[in-house]
């Protein structure tokens, strides 16, 4: 068996620590995903500020057609109020009319920002080196792809353009007021400080709320995600009680972090209403002995009012909004963490493309460890002939898959140097490394698609005779043809409606088509029974005919006719030879095989 990579088989490295990203800077970077889009972005702020310019006017239409009316019903003068009526009902038609324009474009806005960003995201994981994987569960990485991402979007499209109509709907109102009465506006002193002073203290106590929501909705996402994988195992062993519990451990947590944040958040809106209502207390009181002393009529009054709502109103909002942009924060800096992430190592100024390889294989004095506190190999040193068969055996957590990793440049060693050729791979591109091996390994990949495009997968020129050849050779081609679609067969998510043994062909099938010297083959036989793997060790012995190979085995029945193997214990090669050399030596390899056929 292959050593685990997360559990037993490595640490995970102290990571560096990461400053907070202050909100700033956060809400910097949201805005410049919108603008991106600033043709719809600025089409956007037009129809945002004409819909609440022309909506501004209908408080002041409305107190001048309660002034035309008047006090004596005998004086009305209805000319004038219908005048009055009908231009607040045209200014209303239209703000609506451009405020439903206005949500379509927010639509197409918003899609196309998340789509962007979910771009981003993705690019940027197809450059993070392995290392990055095998200290992240694949569940929080999704969370970030999909709940994070969501979130952020939802403040894009909708919050940060309602500070938009808040500020103008505030500066609109606040300037109608005071045309309307300078004196009535003092009444807004001590409610609109209270209010910033209050939205501000509580928006800094939140905050960590909405990130420790985050983090625990992605924790609880990664476990998930774990468990669904692994419901045969759980099935098998009878655990489902204690993975359940487990989840509830999880779930509660995360329920409870969720709870946190969103009731402290909560208090933020009503608390402000709170004090907004007060100020419309005052404008009541203080208007009613205004208008007693004559400076002010009812009709001014009325809009005054209304204009004091329109004020008050949008500062309630944006305190609402304050506490879905934490959240957003929270979700914006767990995005732009992954987004930030250092990708893999780039190649070297200089470096050169490996081009078509002999095959010789040579590590000196290798020391590596993944983290650099616990070196796993000490002075490692190996030389592969071109062409060779070079078996690595040992028991689980030895350091085989170490070995491959530093050889594909998974990961770099910590001094020491492996070249190929006599060239340091150092000095070498990683793609063109990458390219002169082909790889089986003990855990199968296949995507969703015809059983010849996954085959297919490490030669997109193959032709179908040669896709048919490499199924034959696998022993793979009979069972196809079996299939009612044949190589046109779909494999379904993960290749779930075929065996394990099946998979473990077509991805034998896949590595016979590539055109690589050398070759990687980590336990490529454990998911097959015995009379097939006796069938495929002649055609694998064919598939590396003249390549160099390097192959992880468990049953070292399957090594005797390899040219070297390299027995690893603790990341050091204890024991080096021939089948037959080793077995008369006597040493640890001997008690090895022993211990399989006794």
């Amino acid at each position: 068996m292959r050593e685990p990579m997360r559990k037993g088989g490595m640490d995970k490295p102290e990571e560096p620590k990461r400053t907070r990203a202050s909100k700033k800077y956060l809400l910097l970077r949201m805005w410049s995903y919108l603008f991106k889009y600033r043709g719809l972005l600025v089409l956007a702020l037009i129809l945002t500020i004409v819909s609440n310019v022309l909506a501004l006017w209908g408080p002041k239409l409305s107190g001048l057609a309660i002034d035309a009316i008047g006090i004596d019903p005998n004086t009305v003068n209805f000319p004038l109020v219908f005048y009055y009526c009908g231009w607040m009902l045209a200014f209303y038609v239209i703000s609506g009319v451009l405020s439903y324009l206005l949500s379509l474009v927010m639509l197409q806005l918003s899609q196309k920002t998340v789509y962007q960003m979910r771009k981003d995201v993705f690019d940027k994981l197809a450059t993070l080196p392995v290392s990055y994987f095998d200290h992240n569960q694949t569940g929080d990485i999704l969370s970030r792809m999909q709940y994070d991402i969501n979130t952020v979007n939802a403040s894009l499209s909708h919050d940060l353009l309602q500070i938009v109509t808040s500020i103008v709907t505030v500066v609109g109102s606040l300037a109608m007021m005071i045309s309307i009465s300078p004196v009535l506006v003092l009444t807004f002193a001590v409610t609109i400080p209270a209010t910033f002073i209050f939205t501000r203290y509580k928006t800094k106590k939140v905050r960590p709320l909405f990130r420790k929501r985050s983090a625990k909705l992605g924790e609880m996402n990664g476990y998930a995600e774990e468990i669904l994988s692994g419901q045969k195992t759980i099935k098998a062993y009878n655990r489902e009680e204690v993975m359940i519990g487990r989840y509830q451990v999880k779930n509660e947590e995360a329920a409870e972090a969720y709870y946190q944040a969103e009731y402290y958040g909560s208090l933020i809106g009503p608390s402000v209403n709170f004090i907004n209502n007060l100020s419309l207390a005052f404008v009541s009181v203080f208007g009613a002995v205004l208008f007693l002393y004559g400076k002010i009529s009812i009709g001014n009054i009325s809009s005054f009012v209304l204009y004091s709502r329109k004020f008050s109103g949008p500062i309630n909002e944006f305190a609402n909004i304050m506490n879905e942009l934490q959240s957003a924060f929270s979700a914006a800096e767990r995005v732009f963490r992954l987004i930030d992430e250092d990708p893999e190592t780039p190649d070297r100024a200089g470096a050169i493309d490996l081009g078509d390889p002999r095959g010789e294989v040579e590590m000196q004095n290798i020391h590596f460890g993944y983290s650099d506190d616990k070196i796993i190999i000490h002075d490692l040193s190996m030389k592969a002939e071109a062409g060779k068969l070079i078996a690595i055996v040992g028991h689980t957590g030895a350091g085989k898959t170490t070995l491959i990793n530093l050889l594909m440049r998974f990961y770099d060693p910590q001094s020491g140097t492996i070249r190929v050729d006599g060239q340091d791979i150092m000095g070498i591109t990683r793609k063109s490394l990458r390219l002169a091996y082909t790889m089986v390994l003990q855990e199968t990949w296949l995507f969703s698609g015809t059983i010849a495009e996954n085959i297919a997968y490490s030669r997109s020129d193959a032709t179908q005779e040669e896709i048919e050849e490499a199924a034959k050779t696998a022993m793979i081609h009979d069972y196809i043809m079996s299939l009612p679609q044949g190589y046109d067969t779909m494999i379904n998510e993960d290749g779930l409606n075929i065996s394990k043994g099946q998979k473990q062909l077509l991805t034998i099938a896949r590595a016979m088509l590539a055109r690589a010297n050398m070759l990687i083959l980590d336990e490529a036989t454990s998911n097959v029974d015995t009379q097939t793997e006796m069938k495929i060790q002649a055609a694998m012995y064919k598939l590396m005919e003249g390549k160099t190979s390097f192959v992880i085995a468990h049953r070292l029945s399957t090594i005797k006719n390899a040219d070297l193997i390299l027995v690893v214990d603790g990341g050091d090669i204890v024991e080096k030879g021939t089948h037959a050399e080793l077995l008369a030596s006597g040493g640890y390899y001997a008690k090895l095989y022993a211990s399989q056929f006794e």
